[in-house]
């Protein structure tokens, strides 16, 4: 069948666009400080168990880190980077790993993790690095808020995120990268909390790494918003268990992406089918107006509905 005039524009615009990243790239990238220097981590024992004990050794290994990292960047002259690391060291901050090189990495626990009953792991988009990491905290924070006791909320920064506007946010390339340590560690935290309701929270660009991690993770939701696609054409094509749902705010720029694929000649650019769409199959949740970056707002309708689905409670069918 050959495509239709509709396709053929989607495909045209998403290739102008394409274009118009690479050509941009250089110039933004160019107005970026330079790379901020940091230690390689030391490895991490594994979270077999989440009793305080662990957590302890695990919290006390990530603020060294960070300490460590905060200590080269002033020692650079990163005063900027240097200020943000010491908030990230304080007491009361709680990171199961952190890695500074290469604009950043950090798991980040909100909540009581060893009691907890619900955990919400959340998966950042592109754009989310060291520099940028206050927005996935105050968004963890505000669901933490709004999901009361007997709950965590996991801020997953875990990979190298592309930039916002870059090639890279178009191409799978990185979600591919993000993957295994994504499996990784939830099947870690799960088997460390085994009898707790875990969900992933996909927003963005992170809609493409949790569904290129989601086949086998023992989760309850696959929580895919904001989404540009997840390269699979449907819900069952992720071949997971959990139940995948989908949302889309009313004032989000992400619905004027072309939802389709473009074969290139090293890879594809674009991610497919919009999953809020009937023929994806993901059960559609109520995001009211939520824009790209404001799922999450405190008294919002979508951080209401998102946190409805963390706690179980949330009903919907397939759109």
């Amino acid at each position: 069948m050959a495509p239709s005039p509709r396709s053929g524009r989607a495909r045209r615009a998403l290739l102008t666009a394409f274009v118009t990243a690479s050509v941009a790239l250089p110039v933004s990238g160019a107005a970026r400080p330079a790379v901020v220097p940091a230690p390689a981590p030391a490895a991490v024992a594994p979270l077999d168990s989440a009793g305080s004990s662990a957590l302890k050794a695990r919290y006390a290994a990530g603020r060294a880190e960070i300490r460590a990292a905060r200590d080269m960047a002033a020692r650079h002259g990163d005063r900027r980077r240097a200020t943000a690391l010491t908030a990230m060291a304080r007491p009361g901050r709680t990171f199961l790993m952190f890695d500074g090189r290469d604009g950043g990495r950090g798991v980040e626990v909100l909540g009581d993790l060893s009691r907890a009953r619900r955990i919400a792991v959340l998966v950042p988009g592109a754009g989310v690095d060291l520099d940028h990491y206050g927005r996935l905290r105050r968004g963890a924070g505000a669901l933490l808020d709004e999901l009361g006791s007997g709950s965590a909320v996991v801020a997953w920064l875990g990979y190298r995120t592309p930039a916002m506007l870059s090639p890279a946010a178009m191409t799978p390339g990185r979600a591919d990268e993000a993957a295994p340590a994504l499996r990784s560690f939830v099947r870690e935290l799960s088997a460390a909390k085994p009898s707790a309701r875990v969900s992933l929270l996909c927003h963005s660009y992170g809609s493409v790494v949790c569904a290129r991690a989601a086949s086998g993770l023992e989760v309850a939701d696959l929580v895919l918003y904001g989404s540009p696609g997840t390269g699979a054409g449907s819900a069952a094509a992720l071949h997971t268990r959990a139940t995948v749902r989908a949302g889309l705010g009313g004032d989000d720029w992400i619905a004027r992406v072309p939802h389709v694929a473009v074969p290139l000649p090293y890879g594809t650019a674009g991610f497919g089918t919009d999953p809020v769409t009937p023929e994806f199959g993901a059960e559609v949740f109520d995001a009211g107006g939520a824009g790209h970056s404001g799922y999450l707002e405190p008294g919002s309708v979508s951080l209401r509905s998102i946190a409805g689905i963390v706690a179980g409670t949330a009903g919907g069918g397939h759109a």
